[in-house]
């Protein structure tokens, strides 16, 4: 132990960098800090490694990278730069967008000199499919993993949601973001300069002229070089999400439970500033009879409507997108905090949505929750659901008379390729013809918030002056997202928490 703070206060442990947080970013952080020499310690305030990161499909959207090049698909890193500024706009620093686009193609090169780090394209279309640049093939993943080669650790890594809330089966092998997570845990633990620990929860920030160390519950650490934040957002803390106007509720959050933001509001208090606290990353939420809202994608039919019967939404756009029409809609008051997809019976009364996350509960537990209803008439499902029958009525007809054209002059719906990526290109018009006609709820859910901390390009994080704070810095949902109010391609989210994870721990090791 050391008596280095100017109030006498003691260190129980001190280490080179602390990390805070084991998702992509976190752990990307802590990989770049150790292959510096550098004597790191992560901090998982959970039991499980991973955070977020494990429970998404692994998609990392670095623009312009070599994996990509090499398969000839995934544009150039200047069409995928200027993508990304058309749909972010001005709403995020020009020189942190920079950092992004321009440290994802470096960090893949330096992943790839790791034996443990295996990456292969991903086809998965961006979600603004009409702005120049946007590409159908556009992220990497890491190929799976086999968990016998990470050993007792394999039983560490966070498993996907199914298995982590509904008790299903782990998958074997490691795939998606599990995948990621394992390959990065692998390298980490063949390095003895690396210390991993889970169920340390930092609790708190030491100051003494910048950041100097944290506080866990097992007792003050210093970090000599500094701190790094990646412990996710606080989507699980109502009253933050109150506080900060995040709509939803922590019923339709799939982050992790430890995701309650305090190591952002230990940063707020040491004086960071913040920015996008009322953003997260938007879905729509099928509704379950137990209170909770699941993030859903991948409809083969239906339509959403609002109070007055009357689509609102192209239902086929990508989930941030819908959600973000839900939000205005409810703003609007169009739309209350339940909404209704309405169907037809061609595949049954379960709705036609291929991913609901989390598991289904049996079908009559909807029906006896009010969640699922079923008429043999479109004016009797309008009565159910309480939305006017002739509405109800005439916004199916114009609809199947839409699919019958294989175009949606109303929404759009078909005409970016998103839209298709689940009809194997084909229309998503699917007509509602085949009684009984069915309705199920949805309300809004979320991946996580998305504001956080302000930074420099280097992750540094800002004070309400604008100067960065010596020796803290943070990524992935704990800072601000560079990508500010849009969500331009799946994978993004990983990506940008692993650049700025490598770009601090670059800047603290130089």
């Amino acid at each position: 132990m050391t008596d280095d703070l100017a109030d006498g206060r003691r260190w129980d442990e001190e280490h080179d960098v602390v990390v805070v947080g084991s998702g992509g970013g976190g752990l990307t952080a802590a990989w770049t800090a150790a292959r510096a020499g550098l004597d790191v310690l992560l901090l998982e305030a959970a039991p499980l490694f991973g955070g977020t990161t494990s429970y998404s499909g692994g998609g990392m959207w670095f623009p312009g990278n070599r994996v990509l090049r090499d398969a000839g698909v995934g544009g150039t890193a200047a069409e995928t730069g200027a993508y990304f500024r058309a749909v972010v706009g001005d709403r995020t620093p020009y020189d942190v967008q920079t950092a992004f686009l321009e440290g994802g193609a470096a960090l893949v090169d330096d992943l790839l000199t790791d034996d443990d780090i295996e990456l292969e394209p991903f086809p998965w279309p961006d979600y603004y499919g009409t702005v120049p640049g946007a590409q159908t093939v556009g992220q990497v993943r890491a190929l799976p993993l086999d968990p016998a080669e990470l050993g007792p650790l394999a039983d560490a890594v966070r498993p996907p949601l199914k298995t982590d809330r509904a008790g299903q089966p782990r998958p074997v092998p490691l795939a998606g973001g599990q995948a990621l997570i394992g390959r990065l845990l692998l390298s980490l633990s063949r390095r003895p300069n690396v210390t991993l620990r889970t169920e340390a929860p930092c609790l708190d920030l030491v100051a003494d002229g910048g950041v100097v160390g944290v506080v866990t519950d097992g007792g003050r650490i210093r970090a000599r070089r500094g701190v790094i934040l990646a412990s996710g957002g606080f989507e699980q803390n109502a009253d933050m999400r109150q506080e900060h106007g995040v709509p939803g509720s922590v019923s339709g959050a799939m982050g992790p439970s430890t995701n309650t933001g305090v190591p952002i509001r230990a940063a707020i208090a040491r004086g960071a500033a913040t920015d996008l606290m009322d953003q997260a990353w938007w879905a729509p939420g099928i509704a379950h009879p137990d209170g909770t809202t699941s993030f859903s994608l991948w409809f083969t039919g239906g339509i959403f409507v609002d109070a007055a019967g009357r689509r609102f939404v192209n239902e086929s756009l990508p989930y941030d997108r819908i959600g973000r029409a839900v939000i205005d809609a409810q703003r609007d008051g169009s739309v209350g905090a339940t909404y209704w997809m309405v169907y037809d019976d061609r595949e049954g009364a379960v709705p036609p949505v291929r991913s609901t996350t989390l598991p289904l509960a049996p079908h009559e537990e909807y029906v006896a929750a009010g969640l699922w209803r079923s008429a043999d008439t479109l004016a009797g499902l309008a009565d159910l659901i309480g939305v006017p029958p002739a509405n109800l009525e005439e916004t199916v007809g114009r609809f199947n008379e839409h699919a019958a054209g294989g175009h949606d002059p109303d929404l759009g719906r078909g005409d970016e390729m998103y839209d298709r990526a689940f009809s194997g290109g084909d229309s998503p018009l699917v007509p509602i013809e085949k009684g009984p006609f069915h309705a199920a709820a949805f309300g809004l859910s979320d991946l996580g918030t998305k504001g956080g901390l302000r930074t420099d390009p280097d992750a540094r994080v800002l004070d309400r002056a604008g100067q960065p704070i010596p020796g803290l810095y943070a990524t992935g949902n704990t800072m601000a997202a560079v990508s500010g109010t849009t969500y331009p391609a799946g994978g993004n989210p990983i990506a940008a928490s692993m650049v700025f994870g490598h770009l601090a721990a670059r800047h603290l090791s130089s």
